[in-house]
């Protein structure tokens, strides 16, 4: 009853096709080029390159920390659910504490968000972790805190916090931090769990269609 086109392979085609006639990624480093790509893939905003924001060891850092097997530390289950397993190269385990009792319990006492007290549950699982927030922005500056209060340290961060309250502040505020630790960003109120996954996804995976490795 509709014309469309039903070929998954050919739609996967077409779409990488379609973002790199559209997206400008001239700026970008080129090894982060595949990591936009795939943002803007799960996103379907090919203007937020102009927003992202990272340290240029942040490719070389996740990847290597991937590739010693390091774990995903999420802040939401969608994030942990939208990293696909495969293309992980060492079967790195990917953790949400988001439903763990203790974190309900903790935010109760503290007066905080059940994401923020999550974070507190990663505990020593931080040190080479690579973090992935696709929902709060009370996790990101939560996590913030703990790493200027001498908290271990990822091998990178990825941060991608959605809303109106607290989102654009959060990023502004790790851009800001000078901590020292690799990141990619996107600044503003935009973001969501698809764009953290996808950041992931790509730092495991092989370029997307049409890229070539860096």
């Amino acid at each position: 009853m509709f014309d469309y086109l039903r070929d998954p392979g050919e739609i996967y085609r077409r779409s990488f096709e379609i973002i790199r006639s559209e997206t400008d990624l001239s700026a970008l480093p080129a090894d982060l080029r595949d990591v936009a790509i795939r943002i803007v893939h799960a996103s379907g905003q090919t203007g937020l390159v102009a927003d992202l924001a990272w340290t240029p060891d942040l490719v070389v850092a996740a990847r290597a920390a991937l590739a010693a097997g390091a774990p995903i530390l999420a802040d939401s289950r969608m994030v942990a659910d939208g990293v696909i397993a495969r293309r992980l190269p060492r079967n790195n385990p990917v953790l949400c504490t988001l439903y763990e009792p203790e974190a309900a319990v903790r935010a109760g006492a503290a007066g905080t968000t059940r994401s923020a007290a999550a974070v507190d549950l990663w505990g020593e699982r931080l040190a080479g972790a690579v973090v992935a927030i696709g929902n709060a922005p009370t996790a990101l500056f939560r996590l913030l805190e703990r790493l200027l209060d001498g908290a271990p340290r990822p091998a990178a961060i990825l941060a991608f916090p959605i809303g109106f309250v607290g989102a654009a502040e959060s990023k502004q505020a790790l851009i800001e931090a000078g901590l020292n630790i690799p990141y990619l960003t996107l600044r503003g109120r935009l973001g969501g769990s698809a764009m953290a996954a996808a950041a992931v996804n790509a730092l495991g995976a092989e370029p997307a269609p049409g890229v070539a490795p860096a």
